[in-house]
């Protein structure tokens, strides 16, 4: 590479007559490395013929490197290429793609992985990274990336699911903090009911504490009256612990932010509900995603179907397992054997999803079976048993999804009956 190789040009600064003047190749490469402040451009015209990168401010001069770029593939083949980098490219893609220009993708692992092997120096910055792009893309490791044009009920679709993940984030977040208070001022009543119990979160909304709740003399009436099915004894029960807790004595504050924090959840919770309801109507008829709700549930398939997009452009399962970051991956050296680990290099909100849908499997037979002994097995370690549901649920999605199979939970899970269980999960 030649001296200060790596020094960029402002976008504004350069005279593409000049340049093109005595270019006659045929073929060029422009790699791309995108900032949220800037955009840096290399071209390659051959192997070791790169131009020094061009610098445009993101996004006021978007407009501008999209112009230079269609000049330079102007009478030849141009191939544009960047890393996957979030958004912050998407207004770049828009302007390359109407001004007829086709984008490609550059895995961001083969060009971390690269950078050492391109000028023998390991590191990575702007001006060499925008060339390690163009110099993978020259070696046919990208693919075409279209900036996708998502319908209105995509976009519809998109927009719930993405509403229904951040809700249920937040009502984590409001859980543990009223799991805290709880087990500060009355840590019987988690002992009672569960945390996540609509009628406890009312009776923390309503009350704040225990104090409200031993004092009121319809108690034990209030929370059977939310509670539905709520049993007279489960609802003394509650109402006795509330009078006789060991917690600490609560100061009015105190009071004010638990039942703000119950509030929230409850707020969460209506949300989720609300969104579930309305992707269930988007989705009605639509043969893919309904057939992976009778896997995983509508909204754990709306998840997939967002994140990962159509099943059946998958070649096999693999792949689409694989999408979701898990396929297994081993680090080994010399003698040292390193674990069996997922590789976690998909997305991380499909993982979520499908391990909430793992939890529920393993709640029925013969999963739950299964469960307990690998969990026996592994001395009290559940993780890998859940890992392994999610890994088969994935396959399974595939193939119903992907190939329009029907799903059969004893196909699914023919290891676990034959290994003993007996009966089918519901």
């Amino acid at each position: 590479m030649k001296s200060k190789a790596y020094r960029s040009v402002d976008v504004n600064g350069v005279d593409i007559g000049a340049l093109l003047r005595d270019r006659k190749e045929a073929l060029v490469h422009a790699g791309l490395d995108i900032g949220k402040e800037s955009i840096f451009c290399t071209l390659r015209w051959s192997g070791k013929d790169f131009d020094r990168p061009w610098k445009a401010s993101n996004p006021s001069e978007v407009v501008r490197l999209a112009e230079l770029l269609c000049e330079v593939g102007r009478g030849r083949e141009l191939v544009v290429a960047m890393e996957p980098t979030g958004t912050y490219g998407d207004a770049l893609r828009q302007a390359l793609e109407r001004k007829g220009v086709s984008v490609h993708r550059v895995s961001p692992k083969n060009a971390s992985d690269y950078a050492e092997v391109f000028d023998g120096v390991p590191s990575q910055h702007d001006g060499k990274d925008a060339a390690v792009v163009a110099d993978l893309a020259a070696q046919g490791r990208c693919w075409a990336w279209p900036l996708p044009k998502p319908s209105e009920v995509e976009q519809e679709l998109a927009y719930h699911v993405d509403w229904m993940d951040a809700q249920r984030r937040q009502m984590m977040v409001w859980c543990g903090r009223v799991e805290a208070l709880l087990s500060r001022h009355w840590p019987e009543a988690t002992s009672v009911m569960r945390l996540t119990s609509g009628t406890l979160l009312r009776c923390l909304a309503k009350h704040g504490g225990p104090a409200g709740l031993a004092g009121a003399s319809d108690g034990v009436s209030q929370l059977r009256g939310w509670g539905g099915r709520l049993s007279r004894e489960k609802a003394e029960a509650l109402v006795a612990s509330a009078g006789q807790t060991a917690g600490v004595s609560m100061g009015r504050w105190e009071e004010e932010q638990l039942r703000r924090y119950a509030e929230q959840i409850r707020n969460c919770r209506r949300e989720i509900a609300a969104c579930g309801r309305r992707l269930g109507e988007l989705t009605n008829g639509h043969e893919v995603i309904e057939s992976m709700g009778k896997v995983v549930g509508v909204a754990t398939s709306c998840v997939l179907w967002v994140e990962l997009g159509d099943p059946r452009s998958y070649s096999c399962g693999s792949a689409y397992r694989k999408s979701m970051g898990l396929n297994l991956a081993e680090r080994s050296s010399g003698k040292w054997v390193g674990k069996l680990k997922i590789s976690k290099r998909g997305s991380s909100l499909v993982r979520r999803w499908l391990y909430m849908a793992s939890l529920r499997w393993l709640q029925k037979e013969p999963v739950r079976s299964w469960y307990v002994r690998q969990k026996a097995a592994r001395r009290g370690e559940g993780q890998p048993a859940i890992v392994g549901v999610m890994r088969k649920l994935a396959l399974a999605l595939y193939r119903v999804g992907g190939r329009g199979e029907k799903f059969d939970e004893k196909q699914l899970y023919q290891s676990v009956i034959e290994a003993g269980a007996v009966s089918s999960p519901r």
